[in-house]
């Protein structure tokens, strides 16, 4: 198991996962995240969602807003629906999936 740089808790079990960050060779750089995981129903992938506040000018008022991010989840990880989780951007690792989920946040 290797460090990864960052004060996440590293998973108990083991896996042979070539894009887990704990075992396999993806590094985390860019942005880390704290969201809402969605959906974990596709093979080693969640849906997360993000919600930020937006300002609008012309009303001097804030709405707020959503985005939906798609991850990769390793199997080492013990995650479900609405967990709050940490995720982090890595390389593309397919045509829409740019982040890895890292654990769960207490």
């Amino acid at each position: 198991m290797k460090n990864i740089g960052l004060n996440i808790e590293q998973p108990t079990t083991d896996c042979d996962d070539h894009h887990c960050p704990f075992h396999g060779q993806i590094s985390i750089r860019g942005k880390l995240i704290q969201a809402k995981l969605i959906k974990n129903k596709a093979r080693r992938t969640a849906v997360v969602r993000i919600e930020f506040f937006h300002y609008v000018k012309k009303y001097m008022r804030y709405e707020k807003r959503r985005r939906n991010i798609i991850a990769h989840i390793s199997p080492c990880l013990n995650v479900n629906d609405n967990d709050s989780v940490t995720i982090g951007e890595c390389r593309p690792l397919s045509k829409n999936v740019s982040f890895v989920v890292l654990g769960r946040t207490s």
